[in-house]
């Protein structure tokens, strides 16, 4: 039987710990896989994808900065990559190009599987209304939440992000709230930092009675400390980072392409010590 090609597709892509997770997921099933790092020139990603195809690839994964373009290159989208409007999981079926986003899916069974926190009936903060932020409002929908507030710099963005979400939101009995960082006050269940602030060790302009003793924290950041996990932790809420996250979105691209689906648990747990 051949070996099954696959690949990560980014601008920089050096960092990517994608390759090492999917094989650790592969030698789970006794399966035998290649999973390359690709650099594509910013201006070159439709001929990278290109490429892949003619040279029979099953699929690719797509990461910072190709994530729109990879929207734009599929000729069939899930209805999850139409929500997040981004797409982060490609798939090669008869010159067809299928494009999928497995963020939110990944956030979302970080939280319930390894921190075994309920979303259902909770109150949620999501933090930022970009790329991140989009790409995981539908999944935390159908998660029932009582409440999904959206605060952002920026009300403006933040209002014109959450209205594509408002009929996701009646359908799942969620209220959906908009506010800025200033105006938080009370305390959430779940505060998740999808904003790039940690990237420059920037602190968020947040208020420490946001957090509680139950809350949990949750930076999709991975790597370090942030801040907003520093200013959290101090406010001894739990704490996490986005390594889960990560492993989970990797492992929900795996079941696309194999049917399978694998224990994160050591996978996870490897990084961890790694």
């Amino acid at each position: 039987m051949s070996t099954e090609k696959f690949a990560v597709i980014g601008h920089p892509i050096e960092h990517s710990k994608s390759p090492l997770i999917h094989q650790a997921f592969a030698s789970q099933f006794g399966k035998s896989i290649s999973y390359e790092k690709l650099l594509s020139p910013l201006d070159g990603f439709s001929e990278t994808v290109s490429r892949l195809l003619l040279e029979g690839y099953r699929g690719a994964n797509i990461t910072v900065p190709f994530k729109f373009e990879a929207f734009e290159a599929s000729h069939v989208l899930s209805d999850r990559a139409t929500a997040a409007g981004a797409v982060n999981t490609l798939s090669f079926k008869h010159e067809q190009i299928i494009g999928d986003n497995t963020d939110g899916c990944g956030l979302v069974n970080d939280i319930l599987k390894h921190w075994q926190r309920n979303i259902n009936g909770q109150k949620i903060l999501l933090l930022g209304a970009g790329g991140a932020a989009q790409g995981v409002i539908l999944p935390l929908l159908v998660q029932k939440p009582a409440q999904l507030t959206v605060a952002n710099r920026s009300l403006d963005k933040a209002q014109t992000m959450v209205q594509r979400f408002e009929a996701d939101a009646q359908l799942n009995q969620a209220k959906l709230a908009v506010q800025t960082f200033d105006d938080l006050a009370e305390n959430y269940d779940i505060v998740i930092n999808a904003t790039s602030a940690g990237l420059q060790a920037e602190a968020l302009p947040l208020k420490d009675t946001i957090f509680a003793h139950h809350t949990l924290a949750y930076d999709m950041m991975y790597g370090r400390e942030t801040p907003f996990m520093q200013q959290a932790r101090a406010a001894k809420a739990q704490v996490s980072d986005g390594l889960g996250m990560l492993v989970e979105q990797a492992a929900e691209a795996f079941y696309i392409w194999h049917g399978l689906r694998p224990d994160t648990a050591p996978v996870i747990q490897s990084f961890r010590q790694y």
